[in-house]
């Protein structure tokens, strides 16, 4: 599934309330009283339980995950609904997902859905363990995919838990000791948190099984190390800003490959990127990344390694960067806020050691960023549309003209849309002796000043200071 278009996953491990809200199975009704005799069998339409006020605290006591459908004779919705519910209870018959779903005709039981809170129908509660004080409603799609996601994301026990980390390669578990101001907090992130799946517990066997012994966000994945803590500080409480910087760090590769689907990973949130360009069809560049991503642990959150295969459709990356692909295997060095770029002094070669001074020396400010420029073509004014290069800012800060200059790239289709419109309107104004109309090719050809989508177009005032 494209991650970008997974919708964030709320996955409640079974919250077990303590103290006297929560009543286990078998443990009698508010008073202590014995709990009434079961029945062998409840009244059931199409897999799902038909209870009522009488049958739905014993129906608790011998199931441990009911979902229950208050609901109205009367209500589309509610007929709607009917078909889908069925669905789900099929489903998780066969694929023994250990939730049974059972119906209340809330019209006949005004006591019930009084208590729990009812105001509409359909609405579907979900009991947990036998307690009949908190369930937990349900807001997700009326549908049987929608529904049976969301009753299997509702864990119960450590083999849930890791078939829960098993599903995903990057799965985030909030494990709190029932802190509403944390888990309020903890819940608000994961509501929007559109690429990543959610879990939250409090089980103490879910704290044992992980070696935690306070309250901490776990990212775990399936790669680098596995999993990153994210403890809560007891005084100042979860600080959502750090966590969600902390997130989206620590669920990337240390060493992130170029292309189209890691792309937009790459460009959502650390600044710094070192490039590798290698051709991975050749053993040597291979055997560089091993020593490419030693060095990626400590600058993890401030750089990115990100590794360019020149042997496959990375042009435009090369293009860029004003590279050529028998270049490789070289470093480059980019802030994506600034655009400023950098390369290696001397060149060399790419060792662990060469990696690690680059990285520095860039961070302390030791390396000048590294600017492109063309020739100055020999015809370059003998067109409308004036070709600039090394005599940009020769031409752009000139006092006695005007001048209009497109910036594009060779790659960009809306580029090469507008190379039509951009000649016209050259033509017109060509016997304006103060305006020039120009272009400039913004990856051969790098100015102080950031350009971040193409076409740019950028007008350059005639006049003493105006430029």
């Amino acid at each position: 599934m494209d991650s970008r278009l997974l919708p964030a996953l709320l996955l409640l491990l079974f919250l077990r309330p303590s103290g006297p809200q929560g009543q286990g199975p078998g443990s009698g009704g508010p008073s202590g009283e014995l709990p009434e005799q079961l029945p062998k069998k409840f009244p059931e339409e199409d897999g799902v339980l038909v209870l009522s006020g009488h049958t739905l605290g014993l129906a608790l006591q011998t199931h441990l995950a009911l979902l229950v459908e208050f609901y109205a004779p009367w209500c589309g919705h509610c007929k709607a609904l009917a078909p889908e519910y069925s669905k789900v209870a099929t489903l998780l018959a066969t694929e023994s997902v250990r939730a049974t779903l059972a119906k209340v005709d809330g019209t006949a039981e005004p006591e019930l859905t009084q208590k729990f809170g009812v105001t509409r129908y359909p609405t579907l509660k979900l009991f947990q363990d036998g307690n009949r004080t908190h369930p937990e409603e349900y807001t997700g799609p009326w549908e049987t995919e929608g529904i049976t996601k969301w009753l299997k994301q509702h864990l119960e026990d450590e083999k849930g838990a890791q078939a829960l980390i098993d599903t995903q390669d990057v799965v985030v578990i909030g494990f709190f000791d029932l802190q509403d101001e944390d888990m309020v907090t903890f819940l608000a992130l994961a509501q929007d948190a559109l690429d990543l799946t959610f879990g939250l517990t409090n089980r103490p066997q879910l704290f044992q099984k992980f070696g935690l012994t306070k309250d901490t966000v776990v990212l775990f994945k399936k790669f680098d190390e596995g999993w990153a803590d994210f403890p809560v500080d007891k005084e100042f409480c979860l600080d959502q800003g750090h966590l969600s910087c902390f997130l989206p760090t620590h669920s990337m590769h240390l060493v992130m490959g170029f292309n189209s689907q890691t792309s937009p990973k790459i460009f959502a949130r650390i600044l710094n990127h070192l490039l590798l360009f290698i051709n991975q069809t050749l053993a040597s560049h291979r055997a560089l990344l091993v020593g490419f991503g030693e060095v990626a642990p400590p600058f993890q959150g401030q750089v990115l390694f990100v590794v360019v295969d020149v042997d496959v459709d990375n042009d435009h990356v090369l293009q860029y960067c004003g590279l050529r692909a028998q270049e490789a295997s070289t470093l480059y060095f980019i802030n994506i806020a600034t655009t400023k770029k950098y390369v290696p002094q001397g060149g060399g070669l790419v060792t662990l050691a060469a990696v690690l001074a680059f990285c520095h020396s860039v961070l302390n400010g030791e390396v000048k960023p590294y600017r492109l420029s063309q020739e100055i073509p020999p015809d370059w004014d003998q067109r409308p549309v004036k070709t600039m290069g090394k005599n940009f800012e020769q031409v752009a800060f000139n006092e006695t003209k005007n001048m209009f200059v497109k910036l594009y790239t060779t790659w960009c289709t809306h580029c090469k849309e507008m190379a039509a419109t951009w000649e016209a309107l050259a033509e017109k104004y060509s016997d304006c002796q103060d305006i020039i109309t120009a272009e400039l090719d913004a990856t051969a050809n790098e100015r102080a000043f950031a350009v971040h989508g193409f076409p740019t177009l950028k007008y350059f005032l005639a006049g003493p200071g105006r430029k």
